[in-house]
């Protein structure tokens, strides 16, 4: 088995080029047999992809989805630059 930080550097990887995510942003943890995902995304959709990548990345390990989605608006204001 590999350790928890080749697993760790695996699935951060794997987040970062898969098609289905190309997630930057992700910090993955790992104690023992759990995986801990951690950041935010923009959307329901794609924090379960995450998790669903993160789990095939390692299989037989148990994933936790901490990521949050946070909401994302139109600024009120103009914002002027310099």
């Amino acid at each position: 088995m590999d350790t928890p930080h080749y697993v760790a550097a695996r699935v951060q990887q794997a987040l970062a080029e898969d098609d289905r995510t190309n997630e930057l942003g992700i910090q993955v943890y790992v104690r023992g047999n759990q995986l801990f995902l951690r950041g935010q995304v923009t959307g329901d959709a794609q924090l379960d992809v995450l998790g669903q990548v993160a789990a095939e990345t390692a299989p037989g390990m148990t994933v936790h989805n901490e990521i949050t989605v946070v909401e994302v608006t139109k600024p009120e204001t103009e914002e002027h630059l310099g």
